[in-house]
């Protein structure tokens, strides 16, 4: 097996430590030890943190190939968009409802503070919100979810209301909020 490059070292490390500590709460000393790398090679793969920050949004945005469950149109939409949040809500209590969702984490901690983070971010919302959008769109066409409020809007509502979710989780180290959310997304909002 051949041994990882430093920068995939450093990057790996990066992301280990953003998901359990934060930005602000790691320094690119803590990335480099992780890594087990001199702390001067960071700068010859990486331009700043907030640059390795904002790969890493960009990287977890594409991770989860799971996400493209929503645009596999040979299951039905609703029962594909029930998999989607049983397979992420899986996901959280596998970890103990710890370190919540790389994305919510450092929209809440970096929008404000990083305008170049901020349009990774962006960007990551709106690709995951295209897909649930797709989904939510096939089940109006098929009938089973109501068309009474755009798809779009329906989208946007679910991921919002899931990144909310997931703040509550980690709070209380529960799965009611999960189980809250289900109950509302697919038996009164989506039907």
């Amino acid at each position: 097996m051949s041994k990882p490059n430093t920068r995939d070292q450093i990057f790996d490390a990066a992301m280990k430590l953003l998901s359990e500590r934060a930005f602000n709460a790691c320094s690119v000393q803590d990335i480099t030890t992780e890594a087990g790398v001199p702390k001067g090679s960071f700068y010859n793969h990486f331009e700043s943190k907030e640059a390795l920050a904002a790969e890493i949004v960009s990287h977890y945005g594409e991770l989860g190939k799971w996400r493209d469950m929503l645009l596999d149109d040979t299951v039905p939409a609703l029962e594909r968009l029930k998999r989607y949040f049983t397979i992420v809500n899986g996901r959280m209590a596998e970890r103990g409802y710890q370190h919540g969702c790389m994305v919510g984490n450092m929209s809440a901690e970096l929008a404000e503070q990083s305008p170049v983070i901020r349009g990774q971010l962006g960007e990551v919302y709106k690709n995951w919100t295209a897909k649930l959008e797709y989904a939510i769109a096939a089940g109006q066409r098929e009938g089973t979810i109501p068309d009474k409020t755009s798809a779009q809007v329906l989208a946007s509502f679910l991921l919002n209301a899931w990144e909310g979710t997931i703040l509550r989780v980690r709070v209380e180290r529960s799965s009611v909020p999960f189980e809250q959310f289900v109950d509302l997304a697919f038996n009164k909002i989506l039907t």
